[in-house]
């Protein structure tokens, strides 16, 4: 097996052409050869298989008693970690629910319990029988690794499904649907919310951030230079978005909303179905357009912005910054639909003026076409030492995959429970553990090993 570091070593002098054509043709290299941290090793439990040295800890399942008095929501999605005070981390995270997923919810199976957080904390009350049960918990994590509290930091939002953390030390949680108010829901949903990242019991002001746009979001990734907001659509014809807020820091005090338009390209074809448009490992100049009307009451955004030339991409799923870059996730990319990640690298003049004559380069990162090296990516991270870490959300056995910084694969972890996706792979703030979930059974996993 080739070692971690001699890889590293060797792939830092490989040119970025070569790289492109070896991302292009992945699957055809020698089985024999190995990256990552070798085969793994099936768990005598039956819940997760690692490498050899590496193991996990259940932190949380689905149903505990939380401290705030309410039940830990199930359909735990994606999520980020914090450093708390005294060492502590503080991990939030987020669950994937709608206002009739009560079995589930926080609130007990009657929604007995919803007098527990105060009216005016929900985003949508439901009319006070009937709330959505979506949002978001935070855990705090000792040094030691064990939970200290975890409790609901946002109330009332539907189909928390992924989302970012900010430099300024919180989360923005997105709601993947576009229901408007009815009988049901008090309130239109389809928007981000921020919460904070916090130790003590206390949840979020319920504010919808409007002006990032109203659509079916995924996730979203900050450049921390900029402060501009990116933002992925879960949608098989979605955009990609930036937000490029008023005051940076402050993504409430409203912003523009714009979509990627690749410049030699209008309304290109990203997803590569029909035919091979795009070749991984090459990059493409890109601008940006302002898109009018962002609350899309039509549920139009996405069309409209097609229109004036964005590029589509199949179904934008996890985003993360890392390596001064935006990775995302597209689920169903590719001529298989198994998915593609791709990369973009924002202008030094970002959102700025000057940024005509230096533009952003977007590029198609990995393509495998092969589920048996991913199987249709969802959530994804950087680790900290730049390997990209994939969440696979496939209709069979669902892995961790790794990905080196050069494009090459390997399994770093294999849900051996059941068959549902894995969600929000996030590392610790000192890069030791490893916290992802398995999603329909609402467990929490701690993965700590010899990451290098």
């Amino acid at each position: 097996m080739v070692s971690r570091r001699h890889f590293l070593k060797a792939a830092a002098a490989v040119t970025v052409g070569f790289a492109g054509l070896q991302r292009h043709a992945l699957w055809a290299a020698p089985s024999s050869v190995e990256y990552g941290y070798g085969p793994l090793v099936p768990d005598p439990e039956g819940i997760f298989d690692l490498p050899k040295g590496f193991s996990y800890q259940i932190i949380s399942r689905m149903g505990d008693a939380m401290d705030d008095g309410l039940l830990l929501p199930g359909e735990p999605d994606a999520m980020a970690t914090f450093a708390g005070p005294n060492n502590r981390t503080l991990l939030v995270r987020n669950h994937e629910l709608t206002a009739g997923a009560k079995k589930v919810g926080a609130f007990g199976e009657d929604n007995q319990w919803i007098d527990k957080i105060p009216r005016g904390e929900f985003y949508d009350w439901g009319r006070g029988t009937d709330p959505a049960l979506g949002g978001t918990t935070t855990v705090v994590i000792s040094p030691e690794g064990q939970v200290e509290r975890q409790f609901m930091s946002l109330v009332g939002t539907v189909r928390n499904c992924a989302g970012g953390p900010t430099p300024w030390g919180s989360w923005i949680t997105c709601e993947e649907t576009v229901l408007l108010a009815d009988d049901l829901y008090e309130q239109d949903h389809g928007y981000n919310f921020e919460v904070p990242a916090r130790s003590e019991i206390s949840r979020a002001q319920p504010i919808p951030l409007r002006d990032m746009g109203r659509f079916n979001h995924e996730a979203v990734a900050v450049d921390p230079q900029s402060g501009i907001v990116y933002e992925t659509e879960d949608r098989g014809d979605g955009l990609i978005y930036r937000y490029i807020p008023n005051e940076k820091g402050n993504l409430a005090a409203g912003g523009r909303l714009q979509a990627l338009v690749v410049i030699d390209a209008p309304s290109l074809d990203t997803r590569n179905w029909k035919e091979t448009l795009v070749l991984p490992g090459q990059p493409m100049a890109v601008r940006w357009i302002d898109m009018e009307n962002v609350h899309s009451p039509k549920d139009d955004l996405r069309l409209r912005g097609s229109a004036q030339g964005a590029a589509r991409f199949a179904r934008g799923e996890g985003m993360w910054y890392g390596r001064e870059a935006v990775y995302f996730a597209c689920t169903s990319g590719g001529p298989n639909r198994k998915g593609q990640v791709w990369r973009y690298m924002p202008s030094p003049v970002e959102g700025m003026p000057a940024e005509e004559g230096q533009p952003g380069l977007l590029e198609l990162f990995v393509e495998p076409n092969d589920g048996g090296i991913v199987d249709m990516a969802d959530n994804l991270t950087i680790a900290p030492w730049g390997d990209v870490i994939l969440c696979e959300d496939g209709p069979e056995n669902q892995y961790l995959v790794g990905v080196t910084p050069e494009g090459q694969f390997y399994k770093l972890g294999h849900n051996a429970y059941n068959h549902s996706e894995l969600t929000g792979s996030v590392f610790s703030p000192d890069g030791q553990t490893l916290y992802v979930n398995i999603q329909k059974s609402g467990i929490t996993l701690a993965i700590r090993g010899p990451w290098v």
